[in-house]
Formats: C-alpha cells, structure tokens, sequence
C-alpha cells in the first residue's frame, strides 16, 4: 500500500517520522513452498488470487503453486514475457477481480507482481524460484524502456517464500549474479558515506551496518556458494532478505544501490542483454572500490570463487564497451551522487578496465 496519503501530526521540537514497510512473514527453506497455504492463512489476504509466473518458472514451481492452493482459493493465471507496459497493463486488469496477488518465479515475474500491487493497492507474496537479485524482498522494481532499465518505487511484499530446494536448481549464473549483487553492497554504502560528506546527504548508520555485515558474511561464505547445493541457497536467499530489509530502514536503494549500480545501467543500455544485474555491479563493484581505494582484490577473489564474471570478456562484452559504460554512468540517476560523478576520466577508465585483468 502507499505512504503517500499519510499524515503524521508532530509537536514542537523533534519532528522525525518515517514508515517502514518490511514483508510480515519470510519463510526460507527445504519445501517451504509446502507451507504457502499456512503463510496465507495466517496473513488472511482475500480468497481469490492472480497467480504470476513466466513461461519456465510456470512449470518449475507455478503449476505446483496452483495445485497447492486451488481446494481453497479462487486461482487465476498469469504469464509474464517482457516485462513492459502492455504487459503491465494486462497484469492490471487480469488481477483487477482479485483480493492478492502471488510472483513465482525471479526478477522480471517478482517486479511485475510488485508494481502491480503497488498500484492496486492489493498485498502480494513473493516465491522467487532463483536468487538472482535482491528484488525478492525489496521496495524497489526495475522497469524495461525503450532508453534501458529504470528503477521505480513499489512496496515489499507482504510475504515471502523462498524454497531453497527450488532455488538451488536454478542455474547457478543465477545464484552467483545474486552473490555478486549483494557483495557490491560494499561500495554502495562507500558512496552514500561519501554523499553524505561532500553533499550533505542523509545516512542512516543501522542500514549501512546491515549492508555491510551482509556484504561481509557472503564474502567469508564465498567458498560454500557451489552449483546445486542447497545450503548456497540457504546462504544466498538470507542475504537477499537482510539487503532488501536494509533497504527499507533507508527508505530507499542507497544501502544497495551506488556507482557499480549506475554502471550497471549503463552497461545495459550499452549492451542490452549480455550481463545479468548483478553480474554488471559485481564488475562495477571491483573498480568503484579501486576508486575508493579499497580492497579490490577481495572483492574480486569472492567474485571469482563464487563463480560471478570478473572481466568484460567473460561476459562477450568489447573492453571499450565497459569503458563507455563508465563514462555514461553518471547520466544514470544524476540525483544520486557516487563516485563516478567525480569527474571520471576516459584514460582513468581504460585504466580501470585493464586493472580488472591483472593477477
């Protein structure tokens, strides 16, 4: 639901008020998709329905969704392809008859059920079916247009079930792109510090220590996240849950989101499909932090370990696409100040993309 129409009336003096929307139950682990049923009931959202899929996830986990609920509940049927205005258009008028709405599947098909909740003004439950990205839990969705990705205020869900059975059968690009999302939470947080020093930004220290400590702990499980293992997406899908709920004490994507996010968008306008989200950041990640003259080298090792592209050639992507990707990085979002609108030269970014190859 949206804050907009709310109105804190404050006395003289201390004057502070913000709303906090956090998902009111998260339940992760071995077929916990099997408790859906238990989460709704405790949620009480309505008895009909509009379940979201895409055409994969439709049979990896949708079908079984549907199954689950249908002695109980009025299901209906949705399928995402691109996620553009016509299909949220239709999504809208397909969950118009519903009291909720449930995302199954990952970033594209989650997105869709957010934004469209969020318009409706109607609850919805995540169950992500890959842990690519933090979206599965976060107030924040990312819309296709005809210039590139954009990111749009939404709300979280009001529940999230993550099956990590499920999840670890995702193909690991998948997981390790989630890894690689969450490790570049070091170098959001280095900007928003640094915003806040140069530009008087606010900071919210309890969302910074949560960002960081989330970075920190996947970098020291960096050697457990392996392909189809279930304890990885044990790891994974809990460290997705804690950078989204950083997300909503910030009251925004600052703890999250900085330079290698910029970059990230960039580099998708640039090369449109040829790196996965987090993919895009964890590169950025490593050279905004070379800028921030931290530890670079580590951030790479965890990347690689986890099995995250840590070149422009790992990804088919020309070097001088990834250097023109920096350079265009601080046409994205240019409210948001990171360290790549600090004046970046080309020659320092050639520079940085070759440093991405050194050993």
């Amino acid at each position: 639901m949206s804050t907009d129409p709310v109105q804190v009336l404050q006395p003289d003096g201390f004057n502070k008020s913000r709303w906090t929307q956090l998902p009111r139950d998260v339940l992760i682990g071995h077929q916990a998709i099997l408790q859906l049923p238990d989460i709704i009931e405790d949620i009480r959202p309505g008895r009909s329905v509009l379940l979201i899929s895409g055409g994969t996830t439709r049979e990896v986990a949708g079908n079984k969704v549907a199954d689950i609920l249908k002695d109980k509940y009025d299901v209906r049927r949705f399928v995402v392809g691109k996620l553009d205005a016509d299909t949220l258009k239709a999504c809208s008028q397909a969950s118009s008859p519903v009291d909720f709405l449930i995302g199954v599947g990952g970033g594209r098909v989650i997105d869709c059920a957010k934004v469209v909740s969020y318009n409706q003004g109607k609850p919805f439950i995540s169950v992500p079916t890959a842990a690519s990205h933090d979206g599965i839990i976060s107030g924040r969705a990312t819309l296709s247009t005809d210039t590139g990705s954009v990111s749009v205020s939404a709300h979280p869900p009001i529940a999230v079930v993550a099956d990590t059975g499920i999840i670890s059968r995702a193909p690991h690009r998948l997981m390790a792109s989630g890894c690689a999302d969450i490790i570049s939470n070091y170098t959001a947080i280095l900007d928003w510090e640094l915003a806040h020093r140069l530009r008087g930004e606010q900071i919210s220290e309890y969302a910074i220590a949560l960002s960081k400590m989330t970075a920190e702990i996947l970098v020291k499980d960096a050697n457990l996240i392996k392909p189809g293992q279930e304890e990885a997406a044990w790891i994974v899908v809990k460290a997705l849950v804690s950078s989204g709920v950083s997300m909503a004490i910030a009251g925004s994507s600052r703890p999250a989101s900085g330079g290698e996010h910029k970059f990230g968008h960039a580099l998708e306008r640039l090369a449109p499909g040829s790196a996965l989200h987090g993919e895009a950041c964890g590169i950025g990640a490593i050279m905004t932090m070379y800028l921030h003259g931290g530890d670079w080298r580590e951030i790479r090792s965890s990347l690689a370990s986890i099995g995250a592209p840590t070149t422009p050639q790992a990804l088919g992507i020309p070097d001088e696409v990834v250097v023109q990707a920096l350079m265009n990085a601080r046409e994205i979002r240019p409210e948001r100040f990171t360290i790549l609108d600090m004046g970046l030269t080309r020659e320092s970014a050639e520079n940085l993309v070759r440093m991405l190859y050194e050993r």
